[in-house]
């Protein structure tokens, strides 16, 4: 299932793990393991955040995805099933109608 995730990073430990250098290590570990169609890095609620589009293949594999941002980056996380253009098509179809 197509999933957005919006996590919005706590300032003070994204702002060590700036200082640190270890920011792009985890962010890329985040893209290795997500694999997202898309990935957009932006500031909401005025903080750093980041906003991903990937496939969910089991419910089951939440835990190990929304963990990394809690414990990593104290982070506030929502997850939401989304769907494209094609999907949103074929979804009114089945609807019938005209």
């Amino acid at each position: 299932m197509r999933m957005l995730l919006i996590a919005r990073l706590d300032t003070h430990t994204s702002n060590e793990a700036i200082r640190n250098g270890t920011m792009p290590k985890m962010i890329e570990e985040l893209l290795e393991h997500l694999k997202p169609e898309a990935a957009y890095f932006t500031v909401l609620d005025g903080g750093r955040s980041c906003v991903m589009v990937f496939n969910l293949e089991d419910p089951s594999h939440m835990p190990a995805i929304v963990e990394k941002f809690f414990l990593d980056m104290e982070a506030d996380v929502e997850l939401h099933p989304v769907m494209n253009t094609d999907d949103l098509r074929k979804g009114l179809a089945a609807l019938g109608g005209e």
